[in-house]
């Protein structure tokens, strides 16, 4: 069982420390970044501390991953699916209905991890990434 609690804006620095090792250099979010984001109206996230977190957004009934880090060591472990799994869950308690997130083509680890929670392929941005890499939009209901 993996402990989870809430990500506050003060835990800002410690976020970008486990974006930054989970992430390539050109995706790694700072800490100016993650804060802010944690300050935007309707943004909630999980941590799990020194391991991962997730970071998102509800805006009317839309809900939005911005991004999930585990570090490499730590992978495998169930800790991906479960702050997924209490991310819906807070999304739907903040009436999101409807849950979408970007996922690099390149990244099949992330796409099985996704597709086991039950999202599925619903657009694709073409060159999205930094390394050129194509996004895949998935989606799922926030209640399943």
């Amino acid at each position: 069982m993996h402990e989870l609690r809430a990500a506050l804006p003060a835990d800002a620095e410690a976020l970008a420390i486990l974006h930054a090792a989970s992430f390539p250099a050109a995706e790694r979010w700072g800490a100016d970044a993650i804060r802010l984001m944690l300050e935007m109206p309707g943004a909630f996230g999980l941590l799990s501390a020194r391991l991962g977190f997730i970071l998102c957004r509800v805006v009317v009934d839309e809900a939005e991953v911005l991004t999930l880090a585990v570090r490499p060591e730590a992978r495998r472990m169930g800790l991906g699916a479960a702050l997924l799994g209490g991310a819906l869950g807070l999304a739907a308690a903040r009436g999101g209905a409807r849950m979408f997130l970007e996922v690099s083509a390149k990244n099949a680890a992330a796409q099985a991890l996704y597709a086991a929670a039950g999202f599925s392929v619903v657009g694709r941005r073409r060159r999205y990434y930094a390394d050129g890499s194509d996004a895949l939009v998935l989606s799922r209901d926030c209640k399943a």
